[in-house]
This record gives C-alpha cells, structure tokens and sequence, in this order.
C-alpha cells in the first residue's frame, strides 16, 4: 500500500479502497502496513472495514508491515518497539499474514555504532521469541546506515538466529534501498537472498541535475528518485535471477517511489513485474 501513501495522505484512498483498486489490478495479493492506520491505538474497526474488502475480493495479505524503530537512547522507548513488532503479529495473524516486515533502525548523532547495533539485536531477539511463539516470520528491511548493506543486515539475521536458536528472522531483500549504501542492487539481493522471507520490489533513477522534488540522497551524495518498475536504474532482472537462485518463492511487493502519479504509474509497474517474473 506504500505506493499509494499520497492519495491516501491526501485524503482520496483508504485501506480498503487500496485492496479494491489492486483487485482491479489484477495482483495476487497485497501487503498492508500500520501507517495506513488512522486511530493507532486502536486497529480494531479499521481492521473489520479491511477483512470485509478482503473477503470481498478474495485477496490474501501475504505481507503485515510494521515501522519499528530501535534507534532510541532509553530502553523503555526500545521496549515500546518491541511491543509495536508484537502487535504486527498479532495483526498479521488476524489477516492470515505469514510474514511481517521489520526495521532495525539507523545511526544516532554521538552513540557508538556498536552500542546502537546491540540496541538492534536485542529488539530484534525479543521480537522473534514472541513470532516464533505465533508462528510468524520477521523479514528485517535492509534500511538505514547500520542494517543497510547486505553485510549488514546478513551479520544481524545470523546473529539473531543464533541467539534464539530459530530461523524466525529473515530479510525483506529491497531493491532499491541498497543503492542508498553505495551498493549495487544486485550484489545486495545476492548477500541476502539466502535469508529472503519477502521482497519490496523497487526502481530507483539518479535524480537529474536540476531536480527539485523529493529524492533519496545516498552516503555519497548521490540523488535518488523513485521510478515506475523496469523503467529505472536497478537491474530487476538479475534481482529476480538472484533470488530464484536461492530459492526464494515468497512474496515480490511493488513499492512504487516515483513523484508520478501511482494511478498510471503503479499499473505500468505490475506490469513490468509480470514480465520479469516470467
């Protein structure tokens, strides 16, 4: 549903009107997040509006994402995160979900690297007792400068597995997000694809010159922008080859970036996807 966060910030588009439109797009399922929530304390009639598009169209949520955020200096505020990754898996377990998008988080001005990668790890194992409990797989979103790389986010999955003894953590393999690190897409997918639960597939361009809408800017300075799927600077299709290598056949979820209007560019990008998964 990220790829229509305007129309819904806008006003024009609600949960349930997205998992109609995608019906009408002819995807086989869609992934939901907790932004998309109004009321954050309390899901509940949001959620019954939600399974009755559901049920309505016969889509299945293949993926319930939560924002969770580790980079907090107090451990109660860490604790809280914890409780928000808990929640998701109730809610994915509500929609019939197996799997829940997780973040770690990022670097803090003047707190060690490390310290911030313990903070990470610790939340990370905490979250996964309680979803191996339900049942559930964590897919941790290569995200941010700490749990960006796939070096990264491979030493923090691997880290977590064995501390919990369970195979609960696994990797949202993003497209896109691994260009912000200065890493080609391509060799990201590969470091993680052998952990991969899930993948947001996404198109990034290099920002022209005299751009002046919203962009991505990488470690190096480099500008990044959204595009439709297939029409940017990412090779989707060794992507898709590299995850196929490893055997990854779980969900491939559209994050649509790009400043134009998901309305034609979201449709343009199921269809690119179509082609590169055949």
């Amino acid at each position: 549903m990220w790829s229509y966060v305007r129309p819904w910030q806008a006003g024009q588009m609600e949960a349930p009107d997205f998992v109609r439109t995608a019906k009408a797009l002819g995807v086989e399922g869609v992934e939901l997040l907790d932004f998309f929530y109004h009321d954050k304390a309390n899901w509940e009639p949001e959620t019954t509006e939600i399974q009755r598009a559901l049920d309505d169209t016969g889509l299945p949520v293949g993926v319930f994402s939560v924002s969770n955020d580790f980079s907090k200096a107090n451990q109660a505020d860490r604790d809280a995160e914890v409780d928000l990754i808990r929640r998701g898996v109730d809610q994915a377990k509500v929609y019939g979900a197996e799997v829940v998008r997780v973040f770690a988080g990022d670097s803090m001005p003047s707190v060690n690297r490390d310290e911030i990668f313990g903070w990470f790890l610790h939340g990370l194992c905490e979250a996964s007792y309680y979803a191996a409990e339900k049942g559930v797989k964590l897919a941790l979103e290569n995200h941010g400068l700490i749990a960006g790389r796939s070096d990264q986010v491979e030493d923090l999955i691997h880290k977590v597995r064995i501390a919990t003894g369970t195979d609960t953590l696994g990797a949202n393999a993003d497209t896109g997000n691994f260009l912000l690190v200065n890493e080609d897409s391509a060799d990201g997918i590969r470091g993680v694809a052998k952990y991969a639960y899930m993948c947001h597939f996404k198109d990034f361009e290099m920002a022209p010159p005299d751009w002046t809408g919203p962009s991505y800017e990488a470690v190096d300075g480099t500008r990044f922008i959204g595009s439709a799927i297939g029409e940017g600077a990412v090779d989707l299709g060794v992507c898709v080859s590299e995850l196929r290598n490893y055997g990854f056949d779980g969900w491939l979820n559209i994050e649509y970036e790009s400043d134009e209007d998901p309305t034609s560019g979201v449709p343009r990008s199921v269809g690119h996807a179509r082609q590169y998964v055949a």
